[in-house]
């Protein structure tokens, strides 16, 4: 399945994803096409079977912190909006963390993964048992370690944790309150100090808090040697505002028979909301250090099919202002594309076997009553890529063809729009609205 790894109509950030028998959940916050706030008051479960990730099963709504139809609230005491849950299995039960906007934590138990979570109200703790984040215990993450302890990682601008009961799995433990787990000093620079997004990972023995730092759009890890740290960064795995239109980032590493992963979010609609679900394939080396992944299409896929349609949203490179906004629950495209702008694609198998000359490449858009040419470059743009043909794009919606050069192998593929006009109209034409990129395809 490539990115985004859910139907692209579906807005599910934040995510935090478990192995649990012979599928992975993929649990997180529930986004709104077009919404003004992040997330909604409802959380849904998407799972997949490992042997099978290009199919992805919804199980409706896990969680609620509002009344709709015949379910009630789950919650009695807000309404607020849910973000960022975690889920975990003890002694065959799975309990849910989510964090409530202005409000005290929840906690959900459940016999089956998918829930749906039955609440068993907030954090328990006594007057005198220091926590941090005033209750709300802000993106929790939970580990529970090989010895059977059980703790919480949560806050927003300081790292907390705290550990709790095992017998309940909510009662906060007196004296295992820790914070900063990551220390920091001055120095220290912005883009390596814990923001927010925590979510701890045991990994061949070592303790990791993969979490979103500070100023950068990533998603960064620190590791150590005890489940209560100090924690130390180590670097970051992936960025999601390279070469695209990026902001906030939540997610977390899992193991799919025996390939790594982190799981990510990318924005649409030109805000930093309506975030959709990602995933890259990642590398842990011996000495426990993760290599930084670009931002591709791909998903859990090695390589895309050219000769497939491809949805011109699963774009990884947008530059230049154009952006992906959803029209109906069938129809995203890439808007507001203007002179210069890049749409990117990373990375396509064009096979071996083709000895012709030239391929054909088809362009579907809609057209906002100007002509345009695309040009098509492979391996990057500028000078960085190689130009392989050039479309005509027409003013009305069509299907648009031109040939390119016969390409094989594995690339990435790029369309830089381009107005064309050079005469004393030009002036006319910049930053006017080219078209819209609703899906293409290669041919042989």
């Amino acid at each position: 399945m490539p990115n985004p790894i859910l139907p692209l109509w579906e807005y599910i950030p934040d995510g935090e994803p478990r192995v649990f028998g012979d599928r992975v959940y993929l649990y997180g916050s529930h986004d709104r096409p077009g919404a003004e706030d992040f997330c909604d008051k409802k959380l849904k479960v998407w799972s997949a079977s490992v042997d099978d990730l290009n199919n992805w099963q919804c199980h409706g709504d896990s969680f609620r912190t509002k009344e709709e139809g015949e379910r009630p609230s789950d919650t009695d005491w807000t309404h607020g909006e849910c973000y960022a849950p975690d889920v975990i299995e003890k002694d065959g039960k799975y309990y849910l963390y989510a964090y409530i906007v202005g409000s005290k934590g929840a906690v959900g138990v459940s016999d089956k993964p998918e829930g749906p979570f039955k609440c068993l109200g907030t954090y328990l703790y006594d007057e005198d048992t220091e926590i941090g984040d005033d209750g709300i215990f802000n993106d929790a993450g939970v580990l529970v370690d090989d010895d059977g302890k059980v703790y919480v990682y949560y806050g927003f601008q300081q790292s907390n944790m705290n550990e709790l009961d095992p017998a309940d799995m909510r009662t906060v433990i007196k004296g295992s309150y820790k914070c900063p787990v990551m220390p920091y000093t001055e120095d220290v620079p912005q883009d390596q100090r814990f923001f927010e997004a925590s979510s701890p990972r045991k990994i061949n023995g070592k303790y990791y808090l993969i979490y979103s730092p500070r100023t950068a759009p990533r998603l960064a890890y620190a590791t150590a040697d005890s489940p209560t740290g100090p924690f130390t960064y180590r670097g970051y795995i992936v960025d999601n505002s390279v070469d695209y239109p990026g902001g906030n980032d939540h997610g977390s590493l899992i193991c799919i028979k025996g390939q790594w992963y982190i799981f990510y979010h990318r924005m649409t609609n030109r805000s930093i909301m309506s975030r959709r679900a990602c995933v890259e394939k990642v590398t842990i080396l011996p000495d426990g250090t993760i290599p930084p992944v670009e931002m591709t299409s791909l998903g859990f896929e090695d390589s895309l099919d050219p000769y497939k349609q491809t949805p011109a949203d699963i774009a990884c490179v947008l530059k230049g202002g154009c952006y992906i906004t959803e029209k109906d629950i069938f129809t995203r495209v890439v808007t507001n594309i203007t002179d210069g702008n890049i749409i990117g694609y990373k990375y396509y198998d064009f096979g071996e076997d083709f000895t012709g000359d030239s391929i054909t490449v088809a362009l579907k858009t809609r057209g906002l009553g100007t002509y345009c040419k695309v040009r098509v470059m492979i391996d990057g743009y500028g000078d960085n890529g190689t130009e392989v043909g050039e479309i005509k794009i027409g003013i009305g919606d069509g299907i648009y063809k031109g040939k390119i050069k016969n390409v094989t192998g594995r690339h990435s593929v790029f369309f830089i729009f381009e107005h064309g006009v050079t005469g004393w109209t030009k002036q006319y034409f910049e930053g006017k609205a080219l078209c819209e990129l609703e899906s293409f395809v290669f041919m042989k």
